[in-house]
């Protein structure tokens, strides 16, 4: 077991589970990079498994875009998808803004105590230049709007769709500051405070499109990282 990698719960039946929720972490979150090879037995020793469970593990994240698996080659970490990326950006644009107008609709004074509080924590962890824990706190803030819509199984369903997109945020975390999307965030939380839905259909959707904002510097810093790179020139 390698120093700080947490140990994988040996229960009967849990093992591949885990091994694939470990790797997904650490694609998404960049922690295995785009292009990196990694090996069945590697990996094994790093989690203190059989090979079977990283076999069963490889195969899911496989069909789920995150993994290439060569024959005879090897297995690697799958570039990111621009065009995947934009595609799930739309439909999360789409969904969300209805969420924050169902929002607007529910609203009480404890939600929005809620959503201060969770724009409060996100300024203190801006100031501290901790991208990977800003990127929690936004997570949260998105999942608190759902929850507060009455539809938090909104969150299952775009945590599957987002996979590249989420891949390219926390790429964008550790390049920007954060202050743009904390602000963003606020402006929504104003918008809901206000009771004014289209305003806050408004400030969801500029906050979403700053995605397409910063995606061709994400690309031009790392354009090793990325796939079909070419549909970028669509948007």
């Amino acid at each position: 077991m390698m120093p700080g990698i947490p140990m994988i719960q040996t229960a009967e039946g849990a093992v591949s589970p885990q091994v694939y929720g470990r790797l997904r972490e650490r694609i998404v979150r960049g922690a295995l990079a785009p292009g990196q090879r990694l090996s069945e037995t590697e990996v094994a020793a790093i989690y203190d498994v059989s090979r079977q469970p990283v076999r069963e593990a490889f195969i899911r994240l496989a069909a789920e875009g995150l993994l290439e698996i060569r024959p005879q080659r090897g297995t690697f970490v799958r570039k990111i998808s621009v065009a995947a990326a934009l595609t799930s950006r739309l439909i999360r644009e789409a969904v969300e803004a209805d969420l924050v107008r169902a929002v607007v609709a529910r609203r009480t004074p404890e939600i929005e105590a809620e959503l201060r509080d969770h724009i409060a924590r996100q300024q203190d962890i801006a100031a501290t230049g901790r991208p990977a824990e800003f990127m929690m706190l936004d997570e949260a803030f998105h999942r608190a709007l759902a929850q507060a819509a009455g539809a938090p199984d909104v969150s299952t369903y775009l945590e599957a769709l987002n996979v590249q997109l989420n891949r390219v945020r926390h790429m964008t975390a550790r390049e920007f500051a954060p202050d743009i999307l904390v602000a963003q965030h606020s402006a929504i939380v104003d918008a809901i405070a206000a009771g004014d839905a289209d305003a806050a259909d408004a400030a969801m959707r500029r906050h979403l499109r700053q995605f397409n904002q910063d995606l061709p510097t994400i690309v031009q810093s790392y354009p090793d990282s990325f796939d079909d790179i070419e549909a970028l020139k669509t948007e």
